[in-house]
């Protein structure tokens, strides 16, 4: 099942990356005006870097955890099998 999964994980993965992009835009939006900091320029202030970087990567996790597990549990209804630790048959 690993296999048959995998380029669904992977499309879906994508997708929950795309989105948590999106989310953490307009949710950055909503506390600067400006641009979220990049962490390559030379004159970004930890001060606003910090709060950025931990606000974009829990959205990011958030995002993926759960398009991950619904994508997994759809998979589970129509198979019948869970992709995952569950799946024993396929070490």
């Amino acid at each position: 099942m690993k296999l048959v999964f995998a380029p669904i994980g992977i499309v879906a993965g994508l997708a929950a990356g795309l989105i948590a992009q999106k989310g953490f835009e307009r949710l950055w939006a909503l506390f600067d005006d400006e641009d979220p900091p990049d962490p390559a320029d030379r004159d970004a202030h930890i001060a606003k870097l910090l709060p950025a970087l931990l606000l974009e990567g829990a959205i990011f996790r958030a995002t993926k955890g759960i398009v991950d597990h619904s994508v997994r549990a759809g998979f589970a209804r129509l198979t019948g099998r869970w992709p995952g630790s569950e799946d024993k048959d396929d070490t």
